[in-house]
Order: C-alpha cells, then structure tokens, then sequence
C-alpha cells in the first residue's frame, strides 16, 4: 500500500438519496469508498485531485460561511454532536460547493482532526481568525459560545461591505450612465446636426465646433477609448497587487478623499473595533488580538497602524496611547478605548464603539443615496443640455443675423 496520502474529490449518494460530492484525503480510493460507506454514503466516483487543481469548482461566499457558521453554533448549542450537525448543514446548502466544502470538514473531523485544524486545510475560506477563535473555543470547552461571536462578527462584517458597496454603486451608477448617454448623442445625434451645418456658410461658434470634433474622433476611434480604459483599468489593478508603494498611496489618497474617505475611515474603524471585540473577549491576548486584527480593516494605512500599534502594546505602551500616535482613530474611539483598558472592560468598549460607527455608516450611505438621486438628474441633464445648446448654438446666430 502507498504510504503517501492524497486528496482525492468523490461524488456519491447519501441515506436520503440525494446526490453529495467532496474532497478526502486518503491513500487509495478503496479506502476513500469504504470511508464514505461507514457514513452512510454510496460512493460513486472517485478521483485524484492534482496540485494544479483548484480546491473548489466555484467560490463560495462569505455570506454562506456567515450562514454556516450560525447554523454550526445553533446546533451543538441544541446538544447535537458536530459529526451530525455538519451532516446536518451539508444536506441544507443548495450550493454543492458549499455542501462539498461542509462535507469535507466532517470527512477531517471523522478522520481524527479537531473542527480548527479541519478548518485551517481550508485558507480560502477560514482565516487564521476564525480559526485561532474556533480553537479558542474548543481548549476551553464552550465551541458552541465562540462560533455564536465568529457568527455574529462575521453577519455584522457582511452588513458593513454591503453598505459600502450600496454607497459606491451610485457614483459608479452615474459615471456609467452619463458616459453611455454622452456617446450615443455624440455617435449618433450629433452627426445629424453636422450634415445641417454643412451647407451654412457663416462660421460656427467655437463650443459647436469642438462638440463636433470630438463627435468625429468618438465616431472614429471610440474602441481605442474602450481599450485605454480596460488597460488603464488593469494596469491600476496590477500595480495595486505587485507595487506597495503605488497601494499605499491609494489607500492613503482613499483615506483623504471628500466623501469615499470618511465612509472607508469609519467603515475601518468599525472593522477594527469589531474584530478586537470579538477576539479579546474569546480570551485571546491582546498582541496576538491585534496580529489577527491588522488584516480585517481592509485598507493599507490602517494594516500599517495596527502592526505598528502591535509592537507598541508587546513593549508595554497603551492599546488608546498607540491609537492616538497612528493619527488615524477618532477621538471618541480612542477614548472609549481608555476608558475600557482603565475598568477592565475593553472587549465591551470596542464593541460600543463597532456598534457606534456602523450606524455611522449606515446613516452616512442613506444620505449619500438620497443626494445621489438628484444628482444623477443633475448631471445627465447638464450633458444633454451642454450638447443640445452646442447643436443650436448655430440656429440662433444664423437667427440673429437677418
């Protein structure tokens, strides 16, 4: 028998008759069948998976990991062993994918692995975060407690993205459509009007003679305008992953723009707070906390502070003392903070402090939805009105003149 173990995908049928599939490690698939016959399931095909493969066909969302995280905490907090609640939560996913990744966590439990090493086989969709918190909560006997916090800090975490994403839509909304509105009159109606001025011989105002220029070079080289953006667009992208000083003055120009950066300053600060909340209540020390931490607020500038901040609290500075040296927390966090470290109290703090700039957040999105409605009137109504004034431009002076 080969001694070199590997990951083979299956598919099969389970005591229900509905159709399961999942990843196992094993030596040979005899043994993986007979595996899966121990656990009630009639195996069907089975296959070695190569390095190059990717772990899952598709990605699974955070907002099932949320959702799978809740359903685990309910159930063993109802007395039911984990083999069976994983089964359990397996069968009631209508995403195969996610079934597979569940069934693939009972397959590493059932071979011996606690729930956190299981987990931990899975990056792509558990970080270390979750994992340190689960195995938090297994050492200490009250897994079902932790999961009900990694629930709540992740159904709050998908809350917040949201959010952010609804207030970005709307100017992105309006860039889209002012551009699909501004090429189609320059495409299509503006060559009308030029067929009209061909035969006038008086000499056309100056705005109307630009709008018709750049009607011609969008009639003539519209695609190597589609193409500058896609290039432009992943050259931008490129840059953002490969070069840390071109993303740190993104994140950095983010931070300082009018709008976008208040919204992503107090989305991190909630990110932040959240996330330490929920880590330093499950016992976890306040360094290694904000190890873990430094990843979740995503923005660069912030990731720096905390890793600064880190290495400020391991040499026995003040969790609100370093806060206030990185520049980048409100007062009114880093004071709650204070208050929370002087009482003994810093895990309730911070998440006073999570709550409070989440509905910041919230408040902050329905004001800027409310202001974007106009102004998308506002803006479409400008660019018409700019190119039909540049089309009767002409007309009127021709008028004026007799």
């Amino acid at each position: 028998m080969n001694d070199v173990s590997a990951i083979y995908a299956w598919e099969g049928v389970n005591r229900k008759g509905r159709k399961v599939s999942g990843e196992t490690r094993g030596h040979n698939p005899a043994l993986i069948k007979a595996l899966l016959r121990q656990q009630g399931i009639n195996p069907g095909r089975v296959r070695k998976k190569f390095a190059g493969w990717p772990s899952l066909a598709l990605p699974v969302k955070p907002a099932e990991i949320a959702l799978f995280t809740r359903q685990l905490a309910t159930l063993l907090k109802a007395g039911i062993a984990l083999l069976q609640a994983l089964d359990i939560i397996a069968e009631g996913f209508d995403n195969r994918h996610m079934g597979a990744l569940v069934q693939g966590l009972k397959q590493e439990n059932a071979a011996g692995s606690s729930l956190a090493v299981a987990l931990q086989k899975y990056p792509r969709y558990f970080d270390d975060l979750y994992c340190n918190l689960v195995a938090a909560g297994e050492q200490a006997g009250a897994l079902e407690s932790l999961l009900e916090r990694v629930a709540i800090h992740l159904e709050k975490s998908e809350q917040l993205k949201a959010r952010i994403k609804k207030a970005m839509t709307y100017p992105v909304t309006v860039l889209a459509v002012a551009t699909a509105v501004s090429a189609i009159l320059l495409i299509h109606v503006v060559p009308q009007f030029q067929g009209l001025f061909a035969g006038v011989d008086a000499q056309l105002p100056g705005f109307t003679l630009g709008v018709i220029s750049l009607s011609e070079f969008m009639q003539q080289s519209w695609w190597m305008l589609i193409l500058a953006a896609g290039a432009g667009f992943a050259g931008m992208r490129k840059a953002y992953r490969s070069s840390t000083g071109f993303r740190h003055w993104l994140d950095a120009s983010l931070l300082k723009a009018p709008v976008a950066g208040t919204l992503l300053k107090k989305s991190a600060v909630a990110r932040y707070a959240r996330t330490l909340s929920t880590t330093f209540a499950a016992g976890v020390p306040l360094v290694q906390a904000l190890d873990s931490v430094a990843g979740a607020t995503g923005n660069g500038q912030f990731r720096q502070a905390i890793n600064r901040m880190r290495h400020d609290v391991a040499t026995g500075i003040q969790l609100n003392e370093s806060m206030a040296i990185s520049g980048l927390f409100p007062g009114m966090a880093i004071q709650m903070t204070a208050i929370g470290e002087e009482s003994g109290t810093l895990d309730n703090m911070l998440e006073k402090v999570a709550c409070h700039y989440e509905a910041d957040v919230d408040n902050l999105v329905d004001n800027l939805t409310s202001l974007m409605e106009p102004l998308i009137m506002v803006v479409l109504g400008g660019i018409v009105g700019a190119l039909v004034l540049a089309m009767y431009l002409p007309i009127f002076q021709l008028g004026t003149a007799f």
